[in-house]
């Protein structure tokens, strides 16, 4: 018996091979160290769940998981302005990425004066500069996920594409 097809197109990076370099360039880029792993994964998770995408939501909490972050963690991403889970730091990064995707207030920015200087008391130029490429490269893979709707996965070695 053949399961239904999940995913609403292909695989986009068989038509469009140079798709795989820059996803690949993104990856080094935000490898760089200056944001830890966990942080690039908590905030790549919130993007998931605000644009409500199941595929990115399950593979960044399959890597929060993979890297040892608690269930509480984890879970507490939805609602991270009153947990009490996470560093000042990774709250910055969190309201950045929140800022960054939704909607601003009527004739305001999305990303205040504020919220900048907030999270630049917690990184460094290189980590903002990480940050803010982190935050591109998931936009990236939102575009490619809510219109192709790869399979969910919990890893990326997964077959996506069905």
């Amino acid at each position: 018996m053949t399961k239904p097809s999940i995913s609403r197109m292909p695989n986009p990076g068989e038509f469009v091979p140079e798709m795989n370099d820059i996803s690949a360039a993104l990856f080094r880029a935000t490898g760089n160290q200056s944001v830890p792993r966990t942080t690039i994964n908590l905030v790549h998770l919130r993007a998931g769940q605000i644009v409500h995408n199941t595929y990115l939501t399950i593979l960044n909490t399959s890597f929060l998981r993979k890297a040892g972050e608690s269930e509480e963690r984890i879970t507490a991403v939805s609602s991270w302005q009153d947990a009490p889970y996470f560093t000042d730091a990774e709250r910055a990064a969190l309201a950045l990425v929140e800022a960054t995707l939704q909607p601003a207030p009527h004739g305001r920015e999305r990303v205040s004066d504020e919220l900048y200087a907030e999270v630049a008391k917690h990184y460094d130029d290189k980590a903002l500069a990480t940050l803010t490429i982190a935050i591109g490269q998931i936009n990236f893979f939102i575009a490619v996920a809510v219109i192709g709707k790869p399979q969910p996965v919990t890893s990326l070695a997964d077959e996506q594409w069905d």
